[in-house]
């Protein structure tokens, strides 16, 4: 009987936040395509705005999960409470432990599929959005494509004057230094990196600045190998959101590597972790309101208690998580303080059911 029920509970919530993800996925999906409206231009049109919102809804709908889970559960788990449903489950000897564990497995699968959309399909699918709404715009213009970086390996500083997607960079410009000694400056009219991550420079001019003199060497075209690969590169270059966790970790191992700040992209990582683990919590939040008050409240009511606790979830998160990057806070500390703070709450109320 056990396994039947769970298997109903988990039907009933899933459903539910399935119907109440696709109107906040609709929702969200209007106002971006809104947004995208005004910045239509050149080869960027319309029809190139509806596909660049359409590749962004999986990441919308892995910040909206918590939300969505929090709301389908209440709703489901409300409309069962009502039916007295939940309260025969109870009289058949099951205890809060147990239905908050049968709870938990639709918090499980809704997990699972929070990380696979903010691993694998989310941020590659806009970081590909954001590369094709970029070469619709500035098609007729190839001096805009692309973008210049700055980029560090070890002693070396490296400036990139145009970054394409192809990682063809234009002008090169690289410095090298020896304990704070600038022992070098070298300019690359050209320059990219081939397929097995060597740094391809054409018409190479460098001078070199030595006890004895300044040399000047010149090639016309050069090999050579950097830390930095076309990988680390495009981490660089892309927003911290259209990063993968693997991704987000590789850079963050190298900007430390290399004494640089890594704040920014450690509070996406620890964001990205908090964020998905809080699917799990809300359902089992969702059953212990149901024990309550919303037992013989409406659908309405029911929604209004989702739609407040999940709007206070992500704007604090959110606001903690900005926080934390302007006042140099811990990045653990301000985006887990979210989550952890509904899971106490969660056990307080599930503690006060009789």
């Amino acid at each position: 009987m056990t396994s039947i029920l769970s298997q109903y509970l988990m039907r009933t919530i899933l459903a539910s936040t399935a119907m109440v993800l696709v109107v906040l996925l609709a929702l969200a999906g209007l106002f971006e395509f809104i947004a995208e409206l005004d910045d239509t231009q050149s080869g960027y049109q319309t029809v190139q705005a509806i596909l660049y919102t359409a590749l962004r809804l999986p990441n919308l709908a892995f910040e909206m999960l918590p939300i969505a889970a929090l709301i389908g559960s209440l709703l489901g788990l409300g409309a069962l409470a009502g039916n007295s449903e939940i309260i025969v489950m109870r009289s058949a000897g099951l205890s809060v432990r147990e239905l908050s564990g049968m709870v938990a497995l639709s918090g499980g699968l809704l997990l699972v599929l929070t990380g696979l959309l903010g691993e694998f399909i989310g941020p590659p699918l806009d970081f590909y959005a954001r590369n094709m709404r970029m070469e619709a715009r500035y098609q007729q213009d190839d001096s805009r494509l692309g973008n210049d970086a700055w980029v560090k390996d070890g002693s070396t500083y490296l400036h990139l004057e145009r970054v394409s997607p192809e990682f063809q960079f234009g002008s090169l410009y690289i410095y090298r230094f020896d304990e704070g000694r600038l022992e070098s400056i070298a300019v690359a009219e050209n320059s990219g990196i081939d397929d097995n991550d060597n740094w391809i420079l054409e018409n190479l001019r460098e001078t070199q600045f030595q006890s004895d003199g300044v040399h000047v060497m010149q090639s016309t075209r050069s090999v050579e190998f950097f830390e930095i690969n076309s990988d680390l590169l495009g981490s660089s270059l892309a927003k911290p959101l259209s990063l993968s966790a693997r991704e987000l970790l590789s850079y963050i191992d190298y900007l430390n590597r290399n004494s640089l700040d890594a704040t920014k992209y450690e509070t996406e990582f620890w964001f990205r972790v908090a964020r998905t683990s809080t699917v799990l919590i809300m359902p089992i939040l969702a059953l212990a309101f149901v024990f309550g008050s919303l037992r013989t409240g409406g659908a309405g009511g029911r929604l209004m208690i989702g739609v407040v606790i999940g709007l206070a979830y992500y704007l604090a998160s959110e606001t903690l998580a900005n926080s934390g990057q302007v006042f140099n806070l811990n990045p653990i500390l301000v985006t887990w303080l979210p989550s952890v703070t509904l899971m106490l709450v969660t056990l307080f109320a599930l503690s006060r059911i009789r």
